[in-house]
């Protein structure tokens, strides 16, 4: 194992962290060590903000995997607990496209 780069060793970091907690679900975080800018040089920080940006968009790829677990895990539990013959049945397709929006039911 080779030593560390003394620039390495003298380097900083940011911590990037999201955790999620629920009283039903199983908790999870995510954590990403950013180095710090090495100056206060534009170029440094630029650089920085390019990698916190492309971290927070990984972030998020990763929370909403885990969301979308947690979502199915809570569909199947509530399908348990009302009955599977009482489960109404649901569209996935017009779920994702009417995401976070108020729509009214239609009429058969």
């Amino acid at each position: 194992m080779a030593a560390p780069d003394s620039s390495e060793a003298s380097q900083e970091f940011q911590i990037l962290t999201a955790t999620y907690q629920s009283p039903t679900n199983e908790s999870f975080s995510h954590t990403t060590k950013l180095p710090a800018p090495l100056t206060a040089k534009t170029t440094d920080r630029t650089a920085y903000l390019a990698s916190l940006r492309k971290a927070t968009a990984s972030m998020q790829e990763t929370i909403n995997k885990e969301l979308t677990s947690r979502m199915e895990e809570d569909k199947v539990r509530e399908a348990a607990v009302s009955g599977a013959s009482k489960a109404k049945v649901v569209d996935e397709a017009k779920e994702e496209d009417n995401y976070g929006e108020e729509v009214a039911e239609e009429e058969d």
